[in-house]
């Protein structure tokens, strides 16, 4: 289970409980934040099938499938149409060996 709380910055504290999203912010520039937090849950590379992205999902927001239309919405994942999904966007860390 990913930990949102994790090297969470600091605007982000208000949307995040007990390591879950609590409230989706209204701001795009903020929620843009937080789904880049979230999508750093999805190996970059890696293809995912809808169940395997609805799992991670569901222990970060009770509204998982909102969360998914979300990042995808923001071309943070990507997918086919039979519900094969996969890291599209993000910020990624050069430094991870």
């Amino acid at each position: 289970m990913m930990d949102i709380s994790r090297d969470l910055p600091s605007q982000l504290l208000r949307y995040v409980r007990d390591g879950r999203i609590s409230a989706m912010p209204a701001k795009r520039a903020v929620r843009l934040l937080l789904l880049d937090h979230v999508v750093q849950a999805f190996e970059p590379g890696r293809r995912y099938p809808e169940a395997a992205v609805n799992a991670v999902l569901k222990d970060l927001y009770d509204d998982y499938a909102a969360l998914r239309r979300y990042l995808v919405d923001e071309d943070l994942l990507a997918r086919t149409g039979d519900g094969i999904y996969w890291r599209a966007g993000g910020t990624v860390d050069v430094n991870t060996p």
